[in-house]
């Protein structure tokens, strides 16, 4: 069993009332597209547990909790199509053909993804071939890193006093560089708060753009790296130095923030060492 329940709870039996739950039926032959959450396993949601522990075949990333993959149904074949970047790995085409020949030979495929997979994982590009091959599939949502990863680190993502919209972006293109189609002009002053994601490599010169293009250069900036996890760490600057992070070997997977709402980290700090020895969360 998980390392982090040996000790017994006292809510013993509270999860047993889900047992005559009326979970919806995961049905032979078609493919449900679970988002994991922004690391810890307790983030992911009841329809991802009832999936996890149904699914004949599971198909997940590199930025899936091993915690999540030891609920999972224990006869279930475990296929590993993770990406980082700078590593060798699987292209996109295989991975989605493998979801469809799976659910064409009868099994309940499981595609788990980090965070949400509809927000910058490709969800639907998955979701477009399925449609396409007539594979009968579900969506089921996941906690993005860009708020529930920012909400682990102390920092809403609106705050009424500071911003009443954020902008979500890419940090790299599907070639691994700086996105060539973002309007920057158009995004550097259109909403108080910026969120970022898989952005580190290239932050430096998405800092110049935006600078380029009339960001405040002393704008807060702040990068959660392994937001929901044991090992989190905060870095916090200010946008003019993002050039000096080149060299910081910053821990990755992370997700930026710039705007003030990371202000409101000195006093929403909650995640401390002692909450982090629970590993679910």
């Amino acid at each position: 069993m998980f390392g982090w329940l040996k000790r017994k709870s006292t809510q013993t039996g509270h999860f047993a009332r889900l047992d005559a739950a009326q979970f919806p039926a995961f049905a032979p032959g078609s493919v449900w597209l679970v988002g994991a959450g922004p690391g810890a396993p307790g983030l992911v949601t009841l329809l991802g547990y009832h999936a996890l522990g149904a699914a004949d075949v599971i198909v997940y990333d590199a930025l899936v909790n091993s915690g999540l993959l030891e609920m999972a149904n224990p006869k279930a074949e475990k296929i590993y199509a993770g990406k980082r970047g700078g590593k060798p790995s699987p292209k996109q085409a295989d991975i989605t053909l493998q979801l469809v020949e799976h659910a064409r030979a009868g099994k309940r495929v499981l595609r788990l993804k980090g965070g949400d997979p509809m927000m910058f994982g490709r969800g639907g590009e998955e979701v477009q071939t399925l449609a396409r091959e007539s594979i009968p599939f579900r969506i089921v949502p996941g906690i993005t890193a860009g708020i529930g990863g920012l909400a682990y680190a102390g920092i809403p993502v609106t705050h009424r006093d500071t911003n009443h919209t954020v902008i979500f972006l890419t940090g790299h293109d599907e070639k691994g560089g700086i996105p060539q189609g973002v309007d920057w002009n158009a995004i550097a002053t259109a909403s108080p708060v910026i969120v970022m994601y898989m952005a580190v490599k290239h932050l430096p010169s998405i800092a110049e753009k935006l600078i380029a293009a009339g960001r405040d250069p002393a704008d807060r900036l702040a990068i959660v790296s392994n937001a929901a996890l044991p090992d989190q760490s905060v870095l916090e600057t200010t946008l003019d130095r993002a050039g000096d992070l080149a060299d910081a070997n910053v821990p990755t997977p992370a997700i930026i923030v710039l705007g003030p709402v990371s202000r409101y980290r000195e006093t929403f700090d909650w995640y401390t060492a002692d909450l982090r020895e629970n590993g679910l969360g």
